[in-house]
């Protein structure tokens, strides 16, 4: 079951989700929140899989709220403004549903979720904690794939979804970037860009705000971010490279 609370401040557009809710199985509702407030007590309780929120509310926004949030669940965006897309894809959301919202694009963001919690799950059925591992594994082609930290060329990241690049091809997973990245061994991978992580072991040259990797026998760009930049000098500068 995907325990699941919905946050809206309009009881129509509450009445609509929760009678959505109710004819997928899959779904739990725990809690109909009006605001951010309410919906932060419900997640205190812990227990919430799923967040159905709206962004355009009083006092503290839908995306206000998420930034507030330290550990939170999945979270599909619903609203009547398109102008929030990115910001809400930014901030990992798993759907962003425009109002009015059909059943079918509601079951299709649930079907998004699911597929993200069984990633997550198992990814942490299959890996361990120990520091020693050299791999972990992703969910990719239905089926758990192994990989090598040390295959990994670069990840690249693609709105729902990660590519793993590596000598041997690539490996697509659904997951975000943000939870990728928290299980790379440190000082192994370093982020350069909001859409790149790179293996440190594979930079051949920086060139300005360019990094240079050799993939499949040829040189690879991948852009250096300006609020990375700082950081890969740094570990260069202290000789980690």
């Amino acid at each position: 079951m995907i325990r699941t609370i919905i946050v809206d401040d309009e009881p129509l557009a509450l009445e609509i989700m929760e009678t959505y809710v109710s004819k997928v199985p899959e779904l739990q509702l725990i809690q109909k929140c009006e605001n951010a407030l309410e919906a932060n007590e419900a997640l205190k309780k812990g227990n919430v899989d799923l967040m159905f929120l709206d962004i355009q509310m009083p006092q503290l926004s839908g995306i206000e709220f998420l930034k507030t949030l330290r550990n939170p669940p999945c979270v599909v965006f619903t609203t009547a403004y398109p102008d929030y897309a990115v910001e809400g894809f930014e901030l990992d959301a798993v759907d962003y549903l425009l109002k009015p919202i059909s059943f079918e694009r509601f079951l299709k963001a649930v079907n998004k979720v699911s597929d993200r919690l069984a990633a997550q799950k198992g990814i942490n059925d299959h890996s361990t904690t120990e520091e020693s591992e050299d791999f972990f594994f992703v969910k990719a082609d239905k089926k758990l794939m192994k990989v090598n930290f040390d295959d990994i060329l670069y990840i690249e990241g693609l709105k729902d979804y990660v590519i793993i690049r590596q000598e041997s091809g690539r490996i697509v997973t659904l997951q975000t970037m943000k939870s990728l990245e928290e299980r790379l061994p440190p000082g192994m991978f370093i982020r350069i860009h909001r859409s790149y992580i790179v293996n440190l072991k594979r930079i051949n040259a920086i060139v300005g705000n360019v990094v240079e990797i050799t993939e499949s026998g040829k040189v690879k760009e991948l852009p250096v971010g300006k609020n990375y930049r700082d950081e890969l000098l740094s570990m260069i500068n202290e000789n980690k490279l």
